[in-house]
């Protein structure tokens, strides 16, 4: 199966603007689970994938260019990822492709995104007008990021900054400073993220120092939130768990990963300030 090594990542590379599926390229989820403990076979987190797309343009029927912004929902059950540099590469394809409507393209999107996962993809296309008037909303939750602390690690990340104190509660935190970079480039990666639990009180100090110790770590955005969720499920045992971090876009898209112990639970997909 395909590595990062061997994408267009980091590579001179030529824009097609006629429709190419072979572009997407996929990596298997599997290999980063395995460093962090997660079956694929029986995972101890449901969630999704919400990336979305702002650079999305094709022509009708009479030639005339259209344009929409989208919204892709990949469930975490996928076996793959698709590297986001041949994601751009292939939504840019579709610029000189005529398509006879929004619904058309909608439908040829999410089966090329669903064979390239590996599962069944959400594809949702506005217009422009129809955003009009949607608020920024940044992720709700006690804010960690106003203490004053002292820091002086800041990779690889530090499971062992996590712990907690006695009683309980349930409580939503967040951060706005969690930064990684990518594995390939070494690009850096900025995002929010929001943590909600139930359990015994998580140190805020340790949460937010274990945050900040990502920031020269090199992941991709669907894998660092995987290792959060896991080193908060190990070191502090919350009955209750979900983690939502909001990145920044880069190349036209942002990638939103969330992970959480309830199956039912689904999260809105606000757009934040940075994004």
């Amino acid at each position: 199966m395909s590595s990062p090594d061997h994408s267009p990542l980091g590579k001179a590379t030529t824009y097609a603007d006629r429709y190419d599926a072979s572009l997407l390229f996929p990596i298997p989820r599997q290999a980063k689970r395995d460093e962090i403990g997660v079956d694929g076979a029986a995972l101890p987190f449901h969630g999704l994938d919400i990336w979305n797309g702002y650079e999305l343009s094709w022509l009708d029927p009479r030639g005339k260019p259209m344009v929409a912004v989208a919204e892709f929902r990949f469930p975490a059950t996928t076996p793959n990822i698709v590297e986001s540099k041949s994601f751009k590469l292939y939504l840019n394809s579709f610029a000189q492709e005529t398509i006879a409507g929004r619904e058309a393209l909608a439908e040829i999107l999410a089966r090329d995104l669903s064979a390239a996962s590996g599962g069944p993809v959400g594809v949702v296309l506005h217009a422009p007008e129809e955003l009009n008037g949607v608020p920024l909303h940044e992720p709700e939750g006690v804010l960690l990021d106003d203490q004053e602390l002292d820091f002086d690690s800041y990779g690889p990340p530090r499971a062992d900054f996590l712990s907690t104190h006695e009683g309980e509660a349930r409580e939503v935190l967040v951060s706005h400073l969690l930064r990684s970079n990518c594995p390939v480039t070494g690009q850096p990666d900025w995002g929010s993220v929001q943590i909600s639990y139930t359990g015994a009180p998580i140190d805020r100090a340790g949460v937010l120092r274990y945050l900040v110790s990502f920031r020269r770590h090199t992941e991709f955005h669907e894998q660092c939130v995987e290792r959060i969720f896991m080193d908060l499920r190990e070191r502090c045992a919350p009955r209750e768990l979900a983690v939502y971090a909001r990145y920044t876009r880069r190349g036209g898209l942002d990638i939103n990963p969330f992970r959480s112990t309830d199956p039912a639970a689904e999260p809105g997909n606000p757009r934040g300030a940075r994004q």
